[in-house]
């Protein structure tokens, strides 16, 4: 045998074991981390997809609640994992592409994780108070250059996807509006109710029950197309605003140097589940939509809302502690 043939012999067994491992997995249960609370649309969708990859895996899929730091924690956990697949997560926007240009935090998300796919997004909603005399973008873009400095939006907290959602709209419309940060939607929600403060960016399932009870009046919808739960909302691309897309979006990730195959056969696990009828209706229902993808596809969006996020927050002058 020749050397190029040695070294073929060579190489193939070498593989082996990864082709085996591939092939085996899963052979035990999966934990799935979720980096947020239990109730929350990441707990939904990783109860909802984890059900499904379980019947058809035939393993266990372990759902692991770590909430804190806006997703930082319970991502890092994954970050820190064995390699294997057996630890992987379900995780936001929050804590792959915006945190990072926030704050120091102890991983990387394009060198410690491994991307898997996207599993959902949902859009953001931007609505007014009952008592803002705006029925529309250009009334209320109008109202605000008008009154500069005199209109607050409301948030869910500093940093957050809604707080750089506004700081987003103010840079698009050329508006001065003050933003009013809360702990949490709900407060936020109950000053919006309460007209202390005229508007918000939510996500829409947070904030349909109010747009439904005629409690919010709904401007646009930061979509790519209108959604079903709002048929007559439009998108802010119809009102003339194409680049405030803002989507909440959740993805799976592996610790890095999990192997090609394992990536591989993850992601093929959960196309399957996010193709199941029962799961695009589950999720339908919340407001979100299924949107899979390739690794190297995932990879690139993390990348692509990165550079996004931190030139809003560059732009806009929010405060970082890095």
């Amino acid at each position: 045998m020749g050397v190029l043939g040695r070294l073929l012999t060579l190489v193939t067994f070498a593989l082996l074991p990864a082709i085996a491992a591939a092939e085996d997995f899963p052979s035990k249960p999966i934990r799935l981390i979720v980096p947020f609370p239990p109730g929350g649309p990441n707990d939904i969708i990783a109860r909802v997809v984890g059900l499904r990859m379980s019947e058809i895996v035939k393993q266990p899929v372990v759902i692991d609640n770590r909430g804190g730091q806006a997703g930082v924690l319970g991502t890092d956990a994954v970050a820190k994992a064995s390699p294997d697949g057996y630890t992987i997560a379900i995780t936001s926007a929050s804590s792959l592409a915006i945190t990072p240009s926030m704050e120091k935090i102890a991983y990387d998300p394009q060198k410690d994780l491994a991307p898997v796919t996207l599993v959902a997004e949902v859009p953001e909603m931007l609505v007014v108070a009952s008592n803002v005399p705006a029925n529309n973008m250009a009334e209320l873009v109008a109202l605000a250059k008008a009154q500069p400095g005199k209109l607050n939006f409301a948030s869910a907290g500093i940093g957050g996807l809604p707080h750089l959602a506004g700081e987003l709209f103010k840079l698009t419309a050329k508006i001065d509006i003050v933003h009013v940060p809360y702990r949490g939607a709900a407060p936020a929600i109950n000053d919006l109710l309460g007209q202390q403060v005229q508007m918000t960016f939510l996500d829409l399932p947070v904030i349909l029950p109010q747009i439904k009870a005629g409690n919010l009046r709904p401007i646009a919808l930061g979509a790519r197309s209108r959604s079903p739960l709002a048929p007559d909302v439009p998108t802010t691309a119809e009102v003339g605003m194409p680049d405030l897309l803002i989507l909440n979006w959740y993805g799976m990730v592996a610790p890095a140097r999990t192997p090609p195959d394992i990536i591989a056969r993850l992601n093929s696990i959960t196309h399957e589940a996010m193709a199941d009828p029962s799961v695009i209706q589950k999720l339908a229902d919340q407001g979100l939509t299924m949107v899979p993808d390739t690794p190297d596809e995932f990879r690139a969006y993390i990348v692509s809302e990165t550079e996004k996020w931190a030139k809003v927050i560059k732009d806009a002058g929010v405060p970082v502690t890095k």
